[in-house]
């Protein structure tokens, strides 16, 4: 009898956790992860919204129907090159670091897009902030995967998946409101609010790491240069 009831105190007992061993996860790991998805977001919704008024973009800066295919390529070809040396220079710069700044840069020269005249200050302005907004997409899967613990990345990638499928979605909506309504140098400021609202959600979330300057002179320069020869 009392080998029967303390069988059954014992089933009664709560058990221990799933993943006992996993810390919980911080409300400051949690605004990184969401900050960093917008991040990709903002550079996804960028190329569609542009795609959308590409043909006022070219008659305002007097390029041809066959020219003006080069605004979109420069910004995809710029994403193309940066995407891949991302995460290496997100660890000699910090992600903090790295992550901010390019978000800061993607902005400005969002910015800068509205106030070119011609076709060849465009394409140099939509390469560089391919450039910048590249840098948004990897890192915004790399903090989900480095930042929460096993059992919370499904949850992060379906923050991240929501982010880069409602971007292109959206994207020509807005652009094609924004173009009709206020003009087409109204496209590029769609991204200010939402974008200076991520950067400060990424400045209070990220924390200060060290910098890793001396990968630099490790690094492949010459595959590099290869690379974007070929």
């Amino acid at each position: 009898m009392a080998n029967a009831a303390l069988t059954a105190t014992r089933a009664a007992e709560p058990g221990p956790p799933r993943h006992a061993g996993e810390a919980p996860v911080s409300v400051k790991t949690w605004v990184a992860v969401v900050g960093a998805a917008f991040g990709a977001f903002l550079a996804i919704l960028n190329i569609q919204i542009v795609s959308s008024s590409l043909a006022d973009i070219q008659g305002a800066i007097g390029a041809g129907a066959d020219e003006g295919g080069w605004i979109t390529t420069a910004y995809l070809v710029a994403e193309i090159i940066v995407i891949p040396m991302s995460g290496w220079l997100a660890r000699v710069f910090s992600v903090r670091t790295y992550l901010l700044t390019n978000t800061f840069l993607f902005l400005l020269l969002t910015v800068a897009c509205a106030f070119t005249t011609n076709l060849g200050q465009m394409i140099v302005v939509r390469a560089l902030q391919g450039f910048a907004g590249g840098v948004l997409i990897p890192l915004a899967f790399s903090i989900i995967m480095t930042r929460l613990p096993p059992s919370k990345h499904p949850i992060g990638l379906s923050i991240y998946s929501i982010s880069a499928i409602f971007a292109p979605s959206i994207g020509p909506v807005i652009g094609g409101l924004c173009n009709q309504t206020f003009g087409w140098q109204s496209i590029f400021y769609v991204n200010l609010l939402p974008g200076a609202f991520m950067f400060a959600m990424l400045w209070y979330s990220l924390d200060p790491e060290p910098r890793q300057l001396g990968l630099l002179r490790r690094g492949d320069w010459l595959g590099c240069y290869c690379g974007l020869g070929n």
